[in-house]
């Protein structure tokens, strides 16, 4: 047996791994590596999702050579071609495009964190098109955006059991959606006298661990993190000596956070105002303290960027910023970033015109984000900048079915699955069926891959080389070689932009044939080769804390910016704010959560590996036991989740939460079932994606995020002839 060091690439941790190769050059046995992230072998193995790697290498319903489709999209009609043949005529098909439609005419759509996105925008601005649909703006763009503009650069939240006093955790459930060093951590904490606070909806595995839980209205956070600032201001709590030296826009706080008492606030979270009182005092006195917010709030639409304010000013006036046990301001990379990779200089300034939501969405351009990097770059810091001004999804849905403002006519679509993925699922169906090239790079025939022009094989865990560099907003990068060379006619993503790059003109461009020889550049400043980063997988040095007090913050006043000097050019309110949405309907009387996570599944994956799936074979819906009595619905019952957009089955789990809120799971679809049209999997039965609304009515203002977190609906049982 040879044993080799890499790391499992089935979720964004990229966790430490040997694997047993034998003499056929086939992974027989793969382990935990405790040298390697996240030194403990215990947390590894007891992620399902690690134990199931040998089964996906080469599970039977995997892509293994390239598919072009020659039936009727959905047909499920498919021809075996060469990797040339498929390369030839897309590159074709895109030059035929560019010239006729113009660059803009290509989009790209994106997903997953464990995949690797530089060599995409690479491609995408060496093309033309401004235009990436991700997911980023309602999962990690908000808060890197931010932090950027209120404290100059992005912070990554502290939990140290043995010097953190108090920890909030806002709208994040690690217990399911994290399950890794981080959950270790807090099990550790806990065992502490120190206060854990978990602002959530849900009584989750999280919260039971909790001295606090905080049963919060859904997407009322902004409000009770205005009135936590109140109660800290107006109680003489804030750190007095930080806000004099190191804040701008203090006065203008206090006039804003004046009508958000405790009292007032009360009635619109649903949370008695005493409660509220006593979280501000614990997390204004005990310190250090930290604050660590999830998707429960970048998914809440309406108040998701200023709720985000909030929680950054929280920090600030605490005086629980760059301190040990409370955050870290990011350090730049010793070693070239993403964001020089990217070649985002190459978009000319046309182009960057054309993308779509650029007036809509101020803050979420390329102009925009080269104002605020002025600033950083004093520093010598840049923010990754396709993460952070990707197109709006719905508009870009739009430009596909109508053609306005322009017409977007193909789509690539890699580590993504839109059809479960994006909101408003029939309205991504209209526009994928409208396209004339939709390449999707998958392992397995997903619903949205039925529907593509071209299905193309690519590498996945154990079968390619893969770093995780937080978009280089810190000097951290992880990751490590891949075990085995992909398998069949397999080819990793990088493969695939650079043959496609050559075949359009790029080649100047390229000059890493391989991911590894371009990451021997990119770690070459840091004194590493692509071997020697390998030896660890770990490149990181000791955090610095406290740096503003020699070299002050990346913002126009060079202090935290409580009253944002860019947000006001913007014309965007410079104070956080909290705006009541009042669109309530007798006929859909419960608060809806879409999204929420259960191990052991990423996303949309792993419903085709049957150890997995024994595990959590069906979708469940939750909600209270006192709302299921009232609505006469029993556990196990198969139940009907209903919004104005459309309906889906669940099996019903009553639990201990909010009264009045029902929360649904996020990514079911059926392998198992018919994969042509019209069933596509199952994507019409449980899909959370089926009742949610894309448009731009009811977004954020500022970045454009919509709610998956602040529905409304009504659930009632499944009749048997349905």
């Amino acid at each position: 047996m040879d044993i080799r060091s890499s790391n499992c690439s089935l979720c964004g941790y990229l966790c430490g791994l040997l694997a047993y190769v034998d003499e056929a050059d086939k992974v027989v046995k793969i382990v935990p590596d405790p040298s390697r992230y996240p030194f403990d072998a215990s947390i590894v193995i007891r992620c399902r999702r690690f134990a199931s790697n040998l089964e996906i290498l080469d599970h039977p319903s995997r892509v293994n050579y390239p598919l072009k489709r020659i039936g009727q999209r959905g047909s499920g009609k498919w021809q075996q071609v060469t990797w040339n043949e498929a390369m030839d005529a897309i590159a074709t098909r895109l030059l035929d495009l560019k010239e006729g439609q113009g660059a803009e005419t290509l989009a790209t759509c994106i997903g997953a964190p464990h995949s690797i996105y530089w060599p995409l925008h690479r491609f995408l601005n060496l093309f033309g098109s401004p235009n990436n649909i991700g997911i980023g703006h309602i999962c990690w763009n908000p808060a890197i955006w931010v932090q950027s503009i209120t404290y100059g650069w992005p912070i990554e939240p502290e939990l140290d059991p043995a010097l953190t006093q108090c920890a909030i955790l806002w709208g994040v459930n690690p217990a399911e959606s994290d399950s890794s060093l981080l959950w270790k951590i807090i099990s550790q904490y806990r065992e502490t006298d120190h206060k854990l606070i978990v602002i959530d909806p849900r009584y989750t595995e999280t919260a039971a661990m909790a001295d606090y839980w905080v049963p919060i209205q859904p997407g009322s956070d902004g409000a009770l993190a205005l009135s936590l600032l109140h109660v800290i201001i107006n109680e003489n709590l804030y750190d007095h000596d930080f806000v004099a030296r190191w804040c701008h826009g203090f006065d203008q706080l206090c006039r804003r956070v004046a009508d958000y008492s405790p009292d007032r606030v009360s009635g619109i979270i649903d949370i008695e105002s005493g409660v509220i009182v006593e979280i501000a005092h614990l997390f204004a006195t005990l310190k250090p303290a930290t604050i660590f917010s999830g998707l429960g709030i970048d998914q809440s639409g309406l108040n998701c960027t200023q709720t985000l304010r909030s929680l950054a000013i929280l920090r600030a006036i605490t005086g629980n910023l760059d301190k040990p046990g409370a955050c870290h301001l990011g350090e730049k990379p010793d070693y070239i970033p993403e964001s020089s990779l990217e070649l985002t200089e190459m978009l000319s300034p046309a182009q960057r015109q054309k993308k779509l939501g650029n007036n809509l969405f101020r803050l979420q351009n390329l102009e925009s984000f080269e104002k605020l990097s002025r600033y950083t770059q004093l520093q010598g810091k840049q923010l990754p900048a396709r993460y952070l001004t990707s197109a709006h999804p719905y508009l870009a849905w739009q430009a596909m079915i109508t053609g306005k403002p322009y017409p977007i006519r193909a789509l690539i679509v890699m580590a993504s699955n839109p059809m479960l993925t994006q909101a408003n699922t029939r309205m991504v169906y209209t526009a994928l069926k409208n396209l004339d090239l939709l390449v999707v790079l998958e392992e397995f025939i997903t619903p949205t891959a039925m529907l593509a022009d071209y299905v193309l094989p690519i590498a996945g865990s154990l079968e390619h080389s893969m770093v995780q560099t937080n978009g280089g907003v810190s000097n951290v990068a992880y990751g490590g070689t891949g075990v085995v060379s992909p398998l069949y006619q397999r080819r990793t993503d990088y493969a695939f932009w650079y043959d496609l790059a050559l075949r359009c003109g790029q080649t100047e461009y390229w000059p890493w044939k391989t991911l590894e020889t371009a990451y021997d550049y990119a770690f070459a400043p840091a004194g590493l080769n692509w071997p020697e980063f390998c030896r660890t997988g770990l490149y990181s040095q000791q955090p610095v804390y406290q740096k503003y007090e020699s070299a002050g913050f990346t913002t126009p006043s060079g202090k935290v910016e409580l009253y944002s000097g860019l947000l006001e050019k913007l014309g965007y309110d410079p104070l956080p704010n909290y705006s009541q949405a009042n669109n309530k309907s007798p006929d859909y009387p419960l608060e809806l959560i879409t999204g929420i996570r259960h191990q052991p599944y990423f996303a949309t994956e792993f419903r085709q590996i049957n150890k997995l799936r024994r595990v959590r074979p069906e979708p469940i819906v939750e909600m209270g036991l006192k709302t299921a009595a009232q609505l006469n619905l029993n556990t196990g019952e198969r139940v009907w989740v209903e919004t104005p957009e459309g309906r889906i089955k669940h099996i019903l789990q009553p639990v201990e939460m909010k009264p009045g809120v029902v929360a649904i799971e996020y990514g079911w679809w059926f392998p198992e079932l018919t994969a042509e049209e019209p069933s596509l999997g199952g994507v019409w039965k449980s899909n959370a994606n089926l009742l949610t609304r894309s448009d731009i009515e009811g977004c954020d203002p500022i970045l454009g995020q919509w709610s998956y977190r602040t529905l409304h609906c009504r659930v009632y049982k499944v009749k048997e002839k349905e």
